[in-house]
């Protein structure tokens, strides 16, 4: 099987890692920073380096792939605008063309919107609450309604994404010892690594299309999280100041019943401190 991965970053590297240990897929993969060439020829046959926009060396790289995986976040200086929607655009153009069978699409929770720490599914409306979820929303729907006569397309929506690299303590770290606004109370929603490049694989294999949340089981809120950093890490405690509005603009609880109903078993189903 050919299988091609648009966007290798800190998750579409570590898909063609895995997609490496099995020697039936051939991996082309892409990358919009030539100094990245050397890495990604380590763990791919082909390496592109192109923009989202670049509908001819796209189409070069979807010839005669099966599976597509457009897993792409935008860079410093880039915008949400080019990376994900003007990219999806791009993709939708030529794999309209093309022989391929499916597309995987990571993308993210946050369309979901504010939800007042609610419980939404697949099944509930998005609800962008600022420009970058209604780009995110928008992205979705040019893959699945440009290609839904086409192609299987499988969405699946992120949680934050933590992992080898970016561990708990390195992204709540900076904020321990001081006091933030709010009480914290705010549902937040994660998945590990492993989890996305197993869901990826999972969805490769068993064809899956449609659109699926992808977070782990733990429904910690944004306090418990930090308090167990804090606890784990042996850093100085975070305050909070209630007489303050928090400065989080979207709170909702994400159900991941679909993709488990599916069959896929959450590598890492409780959060890693």
């Amino acid at each position: 099987m050919n299988v091609a991965i648009i966007g290798c970053g800190y998750v579409g590297y570590s898909v063609a890692k895995c997609w490496q240990q099995k020697m039936t897929l051939v991996i082309t993969a892409t990358t919009t920073t030539l100094p990245r060439v050397s890495e990604l020829q380590t763990v791919a046959q082909k390496v592109f380096v192109l923009q989202g926009n670049d509908r001819e060396e796209l189409e070069k790289v979807v010839h005669g792939q099966d599976c597509v995986l457009l897993s792409v976040a935008p860079r410093r200086g880039s915008s949400y605008q080019d990376t994900y929607l003007q990219t999806a655009e791009t993709v939708a153009q030529v794999l309209k063309k093309s022989s391929v069978k499916q597309l995987i699409y990571t993308g993210s929770y946050s369309v979901y919107g504010n939800r007042n720490g609610n419980l939404v599914d697949e099944t509930t409306p998005v609800a962008p609450t600022n420009e970058k979820q209604q780009v995110l929303c928008d992205t979705e729907q040019v893959l699945l309604t440009e290609l839904k006569d086409k192609l299987h397309v499988c969405i699946l929506r992120l949680g934050g994404i933590y992992g080898p690299g970016r561990e708990l303590v390195k992204i709540y770290g900076r904020i321990a010892g001081q006091t933030r606004p709010g009480d914290g109370s705010e549902a937040v929603n994660w998945i590990h690594l492993d989890d996305i490049v197993g869901a990826i694989e999972f969805a490769r294999h068993y064809h899956l299309q449609g659109i699926y949340n992808l977070v782990d089981d733990a429904y910690l809120s944004n306090r418990e999280i930090i308090e167990h950093v804090c606890e784990t890490h042996n850093l100085p405690k975070v305050t909070w100041d209630t007489s303050q509005p928090s400065n989080r603009d979207f709170n909702v609880k994400v159900s991941n019943q679909k993709i488990k109903a599916a069959g896929y078993k959450l590598i890492h189903p409780e959060m890693i401190f």
